[in-house]
């Protein structure tokens, strides 16, 4: 073989190294992993006066974010039949055939299995135990029996999706004290605005794949209300924790400012609708969660600074 023809092979050995690693990395749902591990970060830094240990940070964010990934991984397996049927997925890894069942089962497994391990001896026992019914409840409760079951799937799956704070609470402090508990509720609440208005966008999408979410089988306008009506108890919730005294008038200020924002968002989805206000609600949603979430820190250390 010439110089050129092995060159040829190894760039193109290279290639596939790097298309399966991007399909791997992919398999992990990173953006919502990492909107995950910020809500558990944000739960470790409420859940201490001061800085808790950064070492202890690090290795509880690469635990969590690793059982995450996996739960992501496991499901894509199970959906990859309905994945290949909507537009939205149908280019994910194993429906496009850049990975096998086997291959993103194994991936799944030994994330799982290594994120439960550095939990368990890293962190603390609780943490990896509350890690590991996370997984469950997305992985086989939510995509497995409520996805396909009942129209309040995301409803009641939600709680897997809620529990990071509570993650990073119990890293923190070996226990899970009632304002961790705030902070999942927190999460739960915002998740049926958040992901109804994604469904109402991509109706057509889940009719197709035979999914009974809520716009499927109660109509797009009945969704658009209970997005409205979800929003106004997202409000409220998220005045608990100034209620409480978990949190200062900076908080409260910043928390009205974004569930205002958030309603007029929904307000508009029900009432005043333009073909791409259900895409823009969800996508504002995302930012809603991340910039409240680091609200609550920046009033957390502005009290404990000025205290």
């Amino acid at each position: 073989m010439d110089g050129s023809k092995r060159e040829r092979v190894a760039i193109g050995a290279c290639a596939d190294l790097a298309g399966s690693a991007r399909a791997f990395y992919q398999l992990t749902k990173p953006r919502v992993v990492a909107l995950l591990v910020l809500t558990a970060w944000v739960g470790m830094m409420l859940a201490s006066e001061g800085v808790p240990d950064l070492g202890l940070i690090l290795v509880a964010s690469l635990g969590i974010a690793m059982v995450s990934g996996a739960a992501a991984a496991f499901n894509h397996v199970l959906d990859q039949k309905i994945d290949a049927r909507m537009a939205r997925t149908r280019l994910r890894p194993l429906p496009d055939g850049r990975l096998s069942s086997a291959q993103a089962l194994s991936f799944a497994f030994t994330l799982a299995a290594s994120g439960f391990v550095l939990l368990l001896v890293a962190v603390n026992p609780l943490t990896a135990v509350l890690t590991l019914a996370g997984l469950f409840g997305y992985a086989v409760i939510y995509t497995v029996l409520l996805k396909r079951a009942t129209p309040q799937n995301i409803v009641i799956g939600g709680v897997a999706g809620a529990l990071p704070p509570v993650l990073g609470w119990a890293a923190v402090t070996g226990t899970v004290g009632a304002e961790a508990w705030l902070l999942m509720m927190i999460i739960f609440t915002w998740t049926p605005p958040h992901f109804w208005a994604l469904a109402i966008h991509r109706v057509d999408d889940y009719a197709r794949a035979g999914l009974p979410m809520l716009p499927v089988t109660h109509g797009i306008d009945f969704t658009k209300t209970l997005v409205l009506l979800y929003t106004c108890l997202l409000l409220a919730v998220c005045l608990l924790p100034y209620l409480v005294g978990m949190s200062g008038v900076l908080y409260l200020a910043g928390s009205l400012a974004l569930n205002l924002q958030f309603l007029r968002h929904a307000w508009r989805l029900k009432f005043a609708a333009r073909p791409d206000t259900a895409i823009r609600t969800f996508r504002f949603s995302i930012t809603h969660l991340m910039l409240l979430f680091l609200l609550l820190l920046v009033d957390h250390y502005s009290a404990w600074s000025l205290g």
